[in-house]
């Protein structure tokens, strides 16, 4: 009983058989009232239409003629005097005609005549009278009689081919019911296989999703959760085997130069050089953590966005103050464009971390000589900032996905520059959180360009 196909084909044939039994019982109902006023109206109509011919000529002969039209009838005619005394009948009465007779003395009857026994579940007989009338006055009666066994054997008999065809139904019912469940069941099971597979890491199993139906639509959605599933697994592996490179490499370092900064027979010059590099491994792993906890906390919907409104202009010069040195250094032009009374609506230190990170990245990947461009635009649809270099370019293989986490364009330098590759993805994560969007083109040997779009840009 706790299978689903069981108690689904339970369900299915006790409705059914409540459905086709309510069914046969009206039809059976109906066929044997049907038949019983059929009976009962015809025994009536040719006891009437006897009637008829004897109230023309109420005469011995005519007594005769209609005693013999029934002889050969599967009804009986008894026709009487006013006192109900025999006069002619068509075949020999019996007592049970005889007291039926005797006890229609005391009842008047009307002209168009009555049914005088139609029990015919237990009495031999069903019977009329037809009382005949001449100037008025009646002068005799006409008793039609009727066996009732005939009549329940009729019954007998539907009801026997009712049963049959009953049974003959339940069995058809059950047979279709189970064909059915195992049409609907069938898929689930598949189903149910398909996901206790997913859940031991299996995902190269496929349901059929060409259905068009609800069952259609669960397979979809499983194997859309597979698929996810499976990239999730992708992607986890990936993320923990950057992320314990990225931390082996510099906790390497650390160990390595913590053991030679050991060494009796150093220079303090030495030391002191060493120490430095130790520090700014330390520094990177640091960073690298927090980075980890910042998005950490954004997956899990732990940070939130707390605006206030901005002078844009202002707010890009003093990040271009704390990057002017660097970007000195690196011999790069850095350059703002920004109207004067532009003015946003922003979490001022979320939105500092996005331009400082696409800040730092020009820096890293653009050559001396070259321009590093950040330039504000604001009309009705709300606040563009665009973030442009002329530097190395990203290819077009790379584009889609250096918004994954640890994903960096070029694998090589990732030391060098001290770049997590967390940068980017906690960029779209904070842009999206002010309810704006982020996107990218870049050509290689040409430049690369952040535009990000704030819908709610404030006033001028």
């Amino acid at each position: 009983m706790n299978k689903l196909s069981i108690r689904l084909g339970l369900l299915f044939f006790i409705f059914i058989l409540l459905i086709e039994t309510m069914l046969f019982f009206f039809l059976y109902q109906g066929i044997i009232s049907e038949r019983i006023q059929s009976e009962t109206g015809n025994l009536l109509a040719r006891g009437t239409t006897h009637r008829n011919v004897l109230e023309k000529n109420f005469q011995e002969s005519t007594i005769e003629h209609v005693a013999l039209m029934e002889t050969e009838a599967a009804t009986d005619v008894v026709i009487t005097d006013e006192n109900n005394k025999v006069i002619k009948s068509s075949n020999e009465i019996t007592d049970g005609m005889q007291e039926l007779i005797n006890n229609s003395k005391a009842h008047h009857f009307t002209h168009h005549g009555e049914l005088l026994e139609d029990r015919w579940k237990t009495e031999k007989y069903m019977a009329t009278v037809s009382p005949i009338v001449v100037n008025k006055k009646v002068v005799g009666f006409v008793f039609m009689f009727l066996e009732t066994v005939p009549i329940r054997n009729m019954i007998h008999q539907l009801t026997n081919q009712f049963i049959l065809v009953g049974v003959i139904s339940i069995f058809i019912t059950l047979i279709t019911i189970f064909l059915l469940s195992k049409f609907i069941v069938s898929p689930l099971l598949e189903m149910k296989r398909v996901t206790e597979q997913i859940s031991q890491g299996n995902h190269e199993n496929e349901l059929n999703t060409k259905r068009d139906d609800e069952l259609g639509d669960l397979a979809r959605s499983i194997q859309l959760l597979s698929d996810n599933l499976e990239r999730l697994k992708k992607d986890r592996n990936e993320f923990l085997s950057s992320i314990s490179h990225d931390l082996k490499t510099p906790l390497t370092y650390l160990k390595g130069y913590a053991d030679i900064a050991k060494r009796p027979n150093l220079t303090n010059e030495q030391r002191n050089e060493y120490l430095a590099i130790i520090k700014e491994e330390a520094e990177n792993v640091v960073a690298l953590i927090n980075d980890l906890f910042e998005l950490a906390k954004m997956d899990e919907n732990q940070f939130t966005i707390h605006r206030r409104s901005v002078m844009l202009n202002d707010f890009l010069e003093k990040i271009s103050q704390k990057f002017q040195p660097a970007f000195n250094e690196a011999n790069i032009i850095l350059q703002i464009k920004c109207a004067a009374n532009i003015r946003v609506s922003i979490d001022a230190e979320r939105f500092r971390q996005v331009i400082s990170n696409l800040l730092d990245n020009a820096l890293k990947y653009s050559p001396a000589n070259t321009t590093v461009t950040v330039e504000v635009n604001q009309n009705k649809n709300g606040t563009t900032i665009t973030v442009s270099d002329e530097g190395e370019g990203i290819s077009e293989k790379d584009l889609p996905n250096i918004w994954d986490r640890l994903y960096r364009v070029e694998k090589s330098r990732s030391r060098s520059t001290g770049g997590s590759g967390l940068g980017l993805a906690i960029v779209k994560k904070i842009i999206e959180g002010h309810g704006g969007e982020i996107s990218v083109r870049s050509k290689v040997n040409v430049g690369t360009t952040f535009t990000i779009h704030l819908k709610d840009g404030g006033a001028n």
